[in-house]
């Protein structure tokens, strides 16, 4: 039977988009628990995953310009043109602890409940133009190329890692899979000029913390 999509709602609900995604990739709560059981592999690999994304960042001139706009709730130095940019400076060491803390969250998280999909949408939303203050505005083609480079960081961790079951590793890999495709729509519906989400009686909104992952 053929089930009936709000394409209003999808534009509109931020739960009900994410419930659509979920159906169409079959990600549910076993993908959730899977994500979580991979938390205690990746940890101690998030300094040197977080190191290789901002080295990776760096080796292309359009990504790197990006580091010489001030991140919110980084209050150091701000690096010129004439000064420039490295990644031992304390910026990048703000962003890198900022990716870490992002990576944690989503491993760590056991309910996808309206505040952490609000989060989801809040680390894409603050790399459009539309967020302000907070807003990067970074060109959707640079996000598209990280998060599959992010993804495929986690992977090799997991296919590398000699401890875990073959059966749990291959559905670990496919929830990881899924949730970047879920991540990457809650980035690009921010760039659609059609997506205007409708506000709920109470905030489910994160409350002012400082997210930062380019």
């Amino acid at each position: 039977m053929t089930e009936r999509i709000d394409n209003k709602r999808l534009n509109t609900d931020l739960r009900y988009r994410f419930e659509y995604l979920s159906k169409f990739l079959n990600f549910a709560s076993d993908d959730i628990a899977l994500l979580n059981g991979f938390a205690p592999i990746l940890f101690p690999r998030i300094p040197v995953i977080a190191d290789k994304v901002y080295r990776k960042l760096f080796s292309f001139d359009i990504t790197k310009q990006y580091f010489m706009i001030n991140t919110e709730g980084f209050e150091g130095f701000l690096p010129t043109k004439s000064h420039g940019v490295s990644l031992e400076s304390a910026q990048m060491s703000f962003r890198k602890d900022m990716l870490s803390m992002y990576l944690k969250r989503v491993l760590t998280q056991c309910e996808w409940n309206d505040t952490f999909l609000q989060y989801l949408s809040h680390i894409g939303r603050m790399h459009t133009n539309q967020a302000g203050s907070a807003s990067i505005n970074v060109d959707y083609i640079h996000i598209n190329a990280l998060l599959g480079y992010l993804e495929q960081l986690l992977i090799e961790a997991l296919w590398n890692d000699e401890h875990i079951d073959d059966k749990i590793r291959q559905k670990t890999i496919m929830a990881v899979n899924k949730f970047f495709w879920i991540q990457n729509d809650f980035f690009t519906m921010h760039y659609l000029t059609m997506w205007q989400e409708t506000p709920t009686g109470k905030d489910a909104s994160p409350k002012k913390h400082k997210y930062c992952c380019i």
